[in-house]
């Protein structure tokens, strides 16, 4: 892709964004397509994480800032605190825990002691075609709440998107972890949930929050906390499986 050559040829430092009004050939995990209309918020960011910083050493939580950084690019507006937009570990944006508006797809290149990280991001703003869009969102919390809140712009919730997530990688490369994890946890929709392991038949844990390197947390009765990882879409909330590595 342009780019992924472009990040090559620019000075250390520089960020540099791409916004697509539409793209036919979004990839998302696991090599599913990810297809999006016009109305969709459609972004490529490069930025640059030094190897020996807190966020170099844990490059997985990159996708969990970048999930928070729209949760909260919409719901640090005033009067927008109450929108129902969170997060699904790993790498989804959601409407409450009903459906998928968003996703966030990280790929990292580490060339001698920096990582090029590429970070691809797209929701929904403005098309209520093929899920749900955050307008659709902002019109349905007007009706129930008798509010008068204006429609947002992809445009601007791209920029309050980037603006928010310099300032968690600031935070997470002071503080680490535990400087973003309260703000996560307040937005993600898994707090108390029950999963099943392995198989559908497999023993019940419950899901207690995310380890030091961005794994989730489950605790498994009788057996204590264990981290599993996302593999593929192994995290499907509507079969409700983790498959632990």
């Amino acid at each position: 892709s342009l780019i992924g050559r472009l990040m090559f040829e620019l000075p250390e430092e520089m960020g540099l964004i791409a916004v697509a009004v539409r793209q036919t050939q979004g990839k998302g995990r696991g090599g599913n397509v990810w297809l999006s209309p016009v109305g969709c918020a459609l972004s490529t960011l490069h930025i640059s994480i030094p190897l020996h910083s807190n966020l170099g050493q844990r490059i997985p939580f990159i996708q969990h800032l970048v999930s928070l950084a729209v949760v909260e690019a919409v719901r640090s507006i005033p009067g927008y605190e109450d929108i129902e937009l969170r997060v699904k570990w790993p790498n989804d944006i959601y409407y409450s825990d009903v459906m998928k508006l968003g996703g966030v797809l990280v790929n990292s290149t580490l060339i001698e002691t920096t990582f090029h990280i590429l970070i691809g991001f797209g929701f929904n703003v403005n098309n209520s075609n093929p899920t749900i869009c955050i307008n659709d969102l902002i019109a349905k919390f007007n009706k129930e709440e008798g509010t008068e809140l204006q429609p947002l712009s992809a445009d601007c919730l791209i920029a309050r998107t980037v603006t928010v997530l310099e300032r968690l990688i600031d935070v997470f490369q002071e503080k680490g972890p535990n400087g973003v994890l309260p703000q996560y946890y307040k937005y993600w929709i898994h707090s108390g949930k029950q999963v099943r392991l392995r198989d559908e038949e497999g023993p019940l844990a419950w899901i207690v929050g995310i380890d030091d390197y961005g794994y989730l947390q489950v605790h498994e009765e009788g057996k204590g906390v264990e981290s599993v990882h996302p593999d593929g879409n192994s995290f499907d909330m509507l079969r409700n499986l983790i498959v632990p590595k």
